[in-house]
């Protein structure tokens, strides 16, 4: 990961999350989302009864894509649903860094994504 692909994390856009649905076929949706470049891990926030929080919690592999003309990034890996509260604080304080504070939701949940894989140009 470069400095500048860093940089291009950090800067407020907002990107798309590609999970799997029950039935294989793909499921895209854009989102906010941070970045802890130390443990190579996407984290997003969400509620409990979002499809994309049931399609993680299946595991499998999820995407997150972020373009800015010709500017993009994806990064690729291992996707889990968590509600553990330790983990769904990282996510709303990484959501907070990068665009706001998000409001209270008594269901709010975490998906995240273990990086292995980054594809991009920034």
């Amino acid at each position: 990961m470069t400095p500048e692909m860093l940089a291009f994390l950090s800067d407020r856009h907002l990107a798309t999350l590609t999970t799997m649905r029950a039935d294989g076929s793909p499921h895209v949706v854009p989102v906010g989302f941070s970045y802890d470049h130390d443990s190579h891990t996407v984290r997003l926030i969400t509620f409990a009864s979002a499809v994309k929080y049931k399609n993680a919690l299946r595991g499998g592999r999820g995407v997150v894509s972020q373009v800015d003309g010709g500017r993009w990034l994806t990064l690729e890996g291992v996707v889990c649903g968590t509600n553990d509260a330790d983990r769904v604080a990282a996510a709303v304080t990484g959501y907070a860094a990068r665009y706001r504070q998000p409001k209270e939701r008594e269901d709010r949940v975490s998906i995240e994504i273990a990086v292995d894989r980054v594809m991009g140009r920034a």
